[in-house]
């Protein structure tokens, strides 16, 4: 079969489609509410850019499985030269955020987010070079329709919308519904199915797959959490109206171990517009 030999200018194409739509965000498009910090108007720029990849590449993914149902069939062998050209502009996406957090917002969360596109570019790149896989490749895309959900609350979150508000509230629901529809339940899928066709798949795509979907299903079910309990959580009250913390003094280890739980779960003020990058 001849595959599309021109998926590196795609790549390429992908990744100057993004940095230009960043570059527009960042001179049109941020809100007044996120341009108090350079951080803030960063932070929507970015937000906004993955936004825009969810937006076409969880749509695109759809619309391949539709008019193409065989590449749901056989993920590894079924090829068509769309579903190509879509996972190597996806890979561009990935290589211009990789770079965008890195040079504008190195810190903790960063090495996260960093490390999910790594392991994204690596599968999607084994599917691109070698024309197979595109169907498994185009599974993990179909997570990206929660993606839109979660960048969404980015966003609101980044203009200071409060979590009480109509809007807030009801992407909160989408946010949820297609996070176990699209996001859990897809990874799921994916790991039966690597783990039911282990004799098929050559051991290093096989390792690569194994090591890559471990990794985003721990970073997923973190996720969950912790959008769970930044939007749904009834903090308790006490008697001033704030939310009771845990005691500076420490407690018992059965205090620390839940209060490290709490923060893994959590994460923190500052990290949680980005705490959804990994898409």
């Amino acid at each position: 079969m001849e595959y599309f030999r021109f998926w590196p200018v795609c790549v390429a194409l992908g990744w100057a489609f993004f940095h230009c739509a960043g570059r527009f965000s960042s001179y049109l498009l941020v809100p007044a509410s996120a341009r108090k910090t350079t951080i803030q108007a960063w932070k929507w720029k970015n937000v906004s850019v993955s936004f825009l990849h969810s937006l076409i590449t969880g749509t695109g993914a759809c619309v391949e499985f539709y008019f193409y149902p065989a590449m749901a069939a056989d993920v590894i062998h079924s090829y068509s030269m769309s579903s190509h050209i879509l996972v190597s502009f996806s890979i561009g996406y990935f290589i211009h955020d990789a770079l965008d957090m890195a040079l504008n917002n190195m810190k903790k969360s960063t090495y996260e987010l960093l490390v999910h596109h790594v392991l994204v570019i690596l599968c999607f790149g084994l599917a691109a070079v070698s024309g197979q896989y595109l169907g498994y490749a185009l599974v993990a895309l179909v997570i990206e329709v929660n993606s839109v959900f979660v960048h969404v609350r980015q966003m609101l979150i980044v203009q200071g919308m409060a979590k009480h508000a109509k809007p807030y509230r009801l992407n909160s629901l989408l946010n949820v519904a297609t996070f176990l529809v699209f996001r859990i339940t897809t990874m799921g899928w994916m790991t039966r199915w690597l783990v039911v066709n282990r004799d098929v798949v050559p051991l290093p795509a096989y390792t690569l797959g194994s090591v890559a979907l471990a990794t985003l299903m721990v970073m997923n079910i973190v996720l969950f959490f912790r959008i769970l309990y930044a939007d749904f959580r009834k903090a308790k009250r006490d008697g001033s109206g704030a939310a009771t913390r845990p005691s500076a003094s420490g407690g018992g280890p059965s205090d620390r171990i839940q209060s490290t739980i709490r923060r893994l779960v959590r994460g923190t003020e500052e990290e949680e517009v980005l705490s959804g990058k990994t898409d």
